[in-house]
């Protein structure tokens, strides 16, 4: 299939971006993994692109015994490992910004102790009261953190300061709706919804983001973005790798809260939700929590033909889900989940949306194909061109970044000789540089206080209500997920919930 180049130049670019103001930033559980490969070197980043306040400081939390040295310096090695375009003379600088406070999460006395290091730091740094809580822990501290954080004044209005705390929470938030529910009330009993940053490291990509703007910023699509132009949609998010070492996690997780409630619901909604009125965090996420208000309630009559879960199986000398260390060998946890959903609204009333992800496939891959309706009529139907493919819009999310489009043209030689053309844009080949990391966009709208990216939990309790009853029923089910092939493209069962509807999926690559 022949390709069109895209180009750009630099009086096409209109950018805008604000510099982090003066802050303190406190990671609980910086000594874990989540730290060293994405927080800290994220950070480290954010100083290179001069974005960074000179009066910004980091306090690494954990319960390893670590001098203030010992820290930065194990901090400085993972920002070179991960980030090698970090500068020296910014690794200097930032080094000198990192310190450790080392304690019992669970004890009073750490945190009284974190709240004077804090004032002293803030006097220090003149960071002007403003300080964020990421809490890289297990899910089960995240409210125990926030209550004991409240206690020694960082929530409004309880603090004799009038600090400007947030509180940034990775996911998951919550197994299902009721703790869920459960943690949010915990939690804003000491921090408001505006200082509630629920990150979702998928909304930080570059080319996630960029489905706004394809869709918000270009007059030619919006006029077709709908049930009368579009035939369906497909989101995937597929993984190559099986669950590796995170085994123990994973089986009291799986394929639906791992990445289905939160990653494929989010970028769904960025595809098919109203214009918002402004670019303003709560304007974006009004018409987010709208969108996934109008998905229809999930059938449980129905489930088998429109829910599909899968667990990988072995194959070769690849072990399957349930060989993976930490695995219950009897475990019905899915790997791999797939879905056909409806939203009933006036924009896309009737048009079917496929969902997938899973473990253990051919390649690691994140895209949205956007496959439109084929022409009403085919004035070349005389001469033997009936079935004429349809146009189909690729977002590339990850890991090859780009827009894909196919339409028909003519091609050079007979009288009617026609072919497809496929339109490609790639953001390495012209732009020319590496992605930033999603985490860098995500820690400075934190700074920022910009909460666009991040999850309200309305949001999140809509999304949970529409997958809670599907949770329910496969935990009361006999029946186990379908076993599949580890490393493949796909397999009968999942090929038949798109089939049975006369449509393919787009081959995983």
């Amino acid at each position: 299939m022949p390709e069109i180049k895209a180009q750009a130049t630099s009086m096409d670019m209109m950018c805008a971006e604000s510099p982090a103001p003066p802050c303190i930033l406190v990671i609980f559980g910086a000594s874990g993994d989540l730290a060293h490969r994405k927080l800290i070197p994220s950070i480290a980043g954010i100083a290179q692109r001069g974005l960074l306040n000179d009066r910004f400081c980091l306090i690494g939390c954990g319960r390893s015994q670590l001098s203030d040295r010992e820290f930065a310096q194990g901090a400085i090695e993972a920002v070179k490992k991960a980030n090698p375009s970090v500068s020296l003379t910014v690794l200097k600088r930032f080094e000198k910004q990192l310190t450790f406070q080392s304690g019992n999460y669970q004890d009073p006395d750490f945190y009284r102790q974190l709240l004077q290091r804090i004032e002293a730091l803030n006097e220090e740094y003149q960071c002007e009261h403003r300080v964020l809580f990421y809490l890289s822990v297990p899910p089960s501290l995240y409210g125990p953190i926030a209550e004991h954080l409240g206690e020694v004044g960082f929530s409004h209005p309880h603090g004799n300061v009038d600090w400007d705390s947030r509180l940034v929470v990775e996911k998951p938030f919550g197994h299902d709706l009721a703790s869920a529910t459960e943690l949010n009330e915990t939690i804003s009993q000491c921090f408001k919804e505006s200082q509630v940053y629920r990150i979702d490291h998928y909304m930080g990509k570059e080319t996630v983001q960029n489905i706004l703007m394809f869709r918000f910023a270009n007059a030619i699509f919006e006029p077709i973005w709908n049930r009368s132009y579009i035939d369906h949609v497909q989101v995937t998010i597929a993984e190559s790798l099986g669950v590796g070492e995170r085994g123990g996690y994973y089986d009291g997780s799986g394929a639906l809260r791992d990445m289905f409630q939160n990653h494929l619901l989010q970028m769904l909604a960025l595809v098919t939700m109203e214009p918002p009125a402004s670019f303003a965090a709560d304007s974006v996420r009004d018409e987010k929590r709208k969108l996934l208000e109008a998905l229809r309630p999930i059938d449980l009559k129905t489930l088998n033909q429109t829910f599909l879960r899968g667990q990988y199986a072995a194959q070769g000398d690849q072990p399957g889900y349930l060989q993976e260390s930490g695995v219950n060998p009897e475990s019905t946890t899915e790997t791999l989940v797939a879905a056909k959903l409806w939203i009933d609204n006036w924009r896309w009333k009737d048009v079917p949306f496929y969902l997938r992800t899973g473990k253990a496939l051919a390649a690691k891959t994140t895209e949205v194909v956007v496959t439109f309706k084929q022409v009403p009529h085919s004035m070349f139907s005389s001469a033997g061109f009936d079935d004429i493919p349809p146009n189909v819009l690729v977002m590339q999310i990850q890991p090859q970044e780009g827009i894909n489009l196919s339409f028909q043209a003519k091609r050079p030689g007979s009288k009617l000789c026609m072919g497809t053309l496929n339109m490609h844009f790639s953001y390495e080949q012209v732009f020319g540089v590496q992605m930033p990391e999603a985490y860098e966009r995500l820690l400075l709208d934190c700074m920022l206080g910009d909460q666009t990216l991040f999850m309200r939990f309305d949001n999140l309790d809509t999304a949970w209500r529409l997958l809670d009853p599907v949770l329910q029923q496969w935990s009361e089910s006999e029946t186990k997920p379908i076993p599949y092939p580890h490393s493949c493209n796909s397999f009968a069962e999942l090929d038949h919930l798109i089939e049975a509807d006369g449509r393919h999926w787009r081959k995983i690559q």
